[in-house]
């Protein structure tokens, strides 16, 4: 049964008493005081889905790091954590009782389904994207639910001996997913085949180049064809940044700059119905000088940002 490690206390790390980092301000919590709190911090470092590089299962961690250096305050929407309390439930626990990919889905959602059952607005630092399955999953038992996938490809492909990180949202859509739609995705990463499968599913895909030319409308073209659900999920995949920015497994040219996903997460971020969020597949073996690991810490950050405004 999977179960969460505890987590290890935050610290601000600047010697200025008048910088406020998001380490001053998360605090360490279980599942039976998350409830006190707005947000749930929830770490699964699992990479045992991936197609080519691993070094996913690092990304919690060193997130995390980076994350208790940054700064709260957003210009626009003041200090993050005013108003708003951040609590660390630690890492999900997978050990060695999982053999396969789809065991490893199935013992975290066994603890996933117990923190989407807090007041709390679970934020899930991957791990690699085959953890959106079971993140997703227990909110399709209380009513229609649609993803925002923010990255380079659609992970449509179809299940074979094993789920994979390129299999996530045809596993959710095969589980009764109501609605997807893709932001950021890059031409020539998905097969003509998958693109279909979207299409004939309703799916929306907006691409990296409508995101550069004009990033409000299409979010706006994005979260519309969302409207029909209940429940709103938003996943990051960071392979959706350029590959000047982008250590994972499979980085590419032509994605998002880190500012395009900055701000694309905060216009997410302010839809009511939002019941979830993730980063995943930052990998930081694969990373230059930090880059990456310091643009998925900084989305969480903005997430935060626009959700608390």
């Amino acid at each position: 049964m999977s179960s969460l490690t505890a987590p290890v206390a935050w610290e601000g790390t600047s010697s200025d008493p008048a910088d406020q980092q998001f380490g001053d301000i998360v605090e360490c919590a279980d599942l039976e005081s998350a409830d006190g709190y707005d947000v749930a911090l929830v770490g699964e470092p699992y990479d045992g889905a991936v197609i080519s590089r691993p070094g996913a299962a690092e990304g919690p961690a060193a997130i995390r790091d980076a994350l208790a250096a940054v700064k709260t305050h957003h210009y626009d929407a003041g200090p993050v954590g005013s108003g708003r309390s951040i609590a660390d439930l630690g890492d999900v626990d997978i050990s060695e009782e999982a053999q396969s990919v789809a065991e490893a889905q199935d013992l975290i959602r066994e603890t996933t389904e117990s923190i989407h059952a807090l007041d709390a607005l679970p934020v899930f630092l991957g791990g690699d994207n085959s953890l959106t399955v079971p993140n997703v999953a227990p909110l399709l038992e209380h009513g229609s639910v649609g993803v925002l996938n923010v990255d380079a490809h659609l992970d449509v492909r179809e299940v074979r001996d094993d789920p994979t990180s390129g299999t996530p949202y045809r596993q959710l859509y095969e589980m009764g997913l109501g609605a997807y739609a893709c932001v950021g995705a890059r031409h020539f990463e998905t097969s003509t085949v998958y693109h279909d499968y979207v299409r004939e599913n309703n799916g929306t895909v907006v691409t990296a180049e409508e995101v550069a030319d004009d990033l409000v409308a299409p979010v706006d073209r994005a979260l519309s064809s969302l409207d029909s659900v209940d429940h709103l999920y938003c996943s990051v995949d960071i392979d959706v940044l350029d590959a000047t920015y982008c250590g994972c497994s499979a980085p590419t040219p032509g994605g998002l700059l880190p500012r395009e996903l900055f701000r694309l997460v905060r216009l997410v971020a302010a839809d009511e119905r939002l019941a979830g969020f993730e980063v995943v597949e930052c990998a930081p073996p694969l990373d230059a000088e930090g880059r990456t690991v310091d643009a998925a810490a900084r989305t969480v950050a903005h997430f935060l940002a626009g959700w608390s405004a």
